[in-house]
């Protein structure tokens, strides 16, 4: 297992299975060393993309496992790693967010994520915002 920032050569794939975003802000995001993938055997099984909300505090847009590499423990490792270089960074705390519908809520409360709020848009299920703490 291996995790680094994610390079050209693996902006393929990114746009074959991170369709949440357009193929234009991928490819700024991937220059921007704001991707991180985790390999396994050489192949992609998870990967993390995050941004800056407000400027100047690190959210997590997406944190995917594929779904034969899911209840190994890499999702876990790659907000791991993500936290330790936002820390290096000077960061004082992150954010994230989760639909109230989705399981990824528990999985970040496990990681030590705290409630934070919730955005409420028409006609979908609450955005819940989560933010851990470094100090």
């Amino acid at each position: 297992m291996q995790i680094e920032i994610a390079a050209k050569q693996d902006l393929a794939f990114l746009k074959d299975h991170d369709r949440h975003i357009s193929e234009e802000e991928l490819e700024y995001a991937l220059l921007r060393g704001r991707i991180y993938v985790l390999k396994q055997d050489g192949e992609i099984a998870a990967w993390l993309r995050w941004n800056l909300f407000w400027d100047n505090t690190p959210f997590m847009n997406m944190l995917y496992v594929l779904e034969r590499y899911r209840r190994q423990g890499f999702g876990k490792q790659l907000v791991a790693f993500w936290e330790q270089q936002m820390r290096e960074q000077g960061y004082r705390f992150v954010l994230t967010s989760s639909q109230s519908d989705e399981q990824a809520q528990h999985f970040y409360r496990h990681l030590g994520y705290r409630d934070a709020g919730v955005l409420l848009l028409p006609n979908e299920a609450g955005e819940l915002f989560f933010i851990k703490d470094f100090t």
